[in-house]
């Protein structure tokens, strides 16, 4: 079949990892990205390369168990552990998804409130009433809400083509980092936090909840086309993904570490861009934030949404989910509550439940019972436990150094 031919069979099939794709440019990553860049410079480009190997890896296994069981991890769970334990899961995961929203919700907030200076109550909720009409739009179709978020995913990629075309970094330094690793004590903590919030627990309850959209009942043949579909989906949209947190990293190396200037918040990123790179770069920074935000706010929602439905086979309608989730966000704007701490204890809360989604996840898709043909082969279980032992234990690092701890 002719190339073209076969992108135009593809098509169909692209969209879940891409609604995926924006839990890893959400603005927790803005913020490490930006730190590391304007702290260490080009130095560790490759733990997001090793961040991205290791994603893909993840989503494609929760692609495969959806497409497999024609269920979701959420609905695995429900169906093969026993009542106490899968509403333990369901207690975590629940958790998980509400402090993940917490951290999107306040991006998008942080957005326009740099886009428009105006405060950051008021902000908050210019984006909730933006948020509901997205997830409004879930009624015209699901395929609908998947262009919509492609659509944010490539504003932003496009702002940082910008951007690094814009900050002039040193192309030479960028590959030699990309490839060959370099850490020392000064910045282990910082690739910990790359490396430990690469994946966080939603995004694999909706990887697996998505793909089921494209099934279809009694179509092995066509159902296989999925799988396969799901893991080019995958490279595609993590790759992009990818690409956008590794541009942040550039530009924060070639405009703030190359001027001697340690950024640590995403405010300070976005005032000091502008005597650096003038206005317009500024202002392209405020408006990638934003879409980023936003549709890692609807994106969080909608996970939310599935480990409900999966957990407890309980439907209640989506905008009352977005209600109830960003209540504790507007508390801490309101309040406020320093957002930089609560962002760090909503990273806190997905690093703790992290191992109660990866395992579950290993266990079923390694199970011949439960995949048939698609159980994983030996190798990739190797790998599996592998990345799900580095994942954790970087985790646990980040939980220590947290509260205190050093090493």
């Amino acid at each position: 079949m002719p190339r073209k031919g076969k992108l135009r069979r593809a098509i169909p099939f692209l969209g879940p990892a891409f609604l995926v794709s924006v839990g890893y440019i959400d603005p927790g990553n803005w913020a490490t990205n930006i730190e590391g860049g304007s702290a260490f410079g080009y130095t560790l480009l490759w733990v997001l390369l090793l961040s991205n190997l290791m994603a893909i890896l993840l989503q494609t296994t929760a692609a495969k168990l959806g497409v497999a069981t024609g269920k979701s991890l959420s609905e695995n769970c429900r169906q093969h552990f026993k009542k106490p334990v899968a509403v333990f899961l369901w207690i975590t995961a629940e958790l998980a998804a509400m402090a993940t929203d917490l951290a999107e919700f306040l991006g998008a907030a942080l957005g326009i409130y740099l886009l428009l200076g105006i405060p950051l109550f008021p902000a908050a909720l210019i984006g909730a009433a933006v948020t509901f009409g997205i997830l409004l739009l879930h009624k015209y179709g699901f395929r609908f809400i998947e262009q919509l978020i492609l659509g944010f995913v490539i504003i932003v990629a496009a702002v940082y083509i910008v951007e690094l075309f814009y900050a002039k970094p040193d192309l030479g330094q960028v590959g030699y980092h990309l490839v060959v690793p370099h850490l020392n004590s000064a910045s282990i903590l910082v690739a910990i936090g790359m490396l430990g919030a690469t994946v966080m627990p939603h995004n694999i309850f909706l990887h697996s909840s998505v793909v089921k959209n494209r099934l279809k009942k009694n179509q092995p043949k066509h159902n296989h086309r999925v799988y396969k579909y799901a893991i080019v989906d995958s490279l595609l949209a993590l790759n992009v993904a990818w690409f956008i947190n590794s541009a942040m990293i550039v530009v924060a190396a070639a405009v703030f570490y190359k001027n001697g200037l340690k950024v640590t918040s995403i405010e300070d990123a976005y005032s000091t861009l502008t005597p650096l790179l003038g206005g317009f770069a500024s202002l392209a920074f405020a408006i990638a934030l934003l879409s980023a935000g936003l549709s890692s706010s609807v994106t969080g929602t909608m996970a939310g949404q599935y480990i409900l439905e999966g957990f407890l086979n309980i439907k209640i309608p989506i905008w009352v989910r977005r209600l109830v989730t960003m209540i504790p966000a507007l508390i801490i704007i309101g309040a406020g509550i320093n957002t930089w701490k609560a962002l760090v204890v909503s990273q806190v809360v997905l690093s703790m439940q992290l191992p109660f989604t990866i395992i579950p996840l290993i266990m079923f898709t390694r199970s011949k019972k439960i995949m048939g043909s698609y159980a994983n082969k030996r190798w990739t279980n190797i790998l599996l436990i592998l990345v799900a032992a580095i994942i954790i234990i970087l985790n646990g690092l980040l939980i220590y150094q947290t509260f205190g701890g050093e090493f």
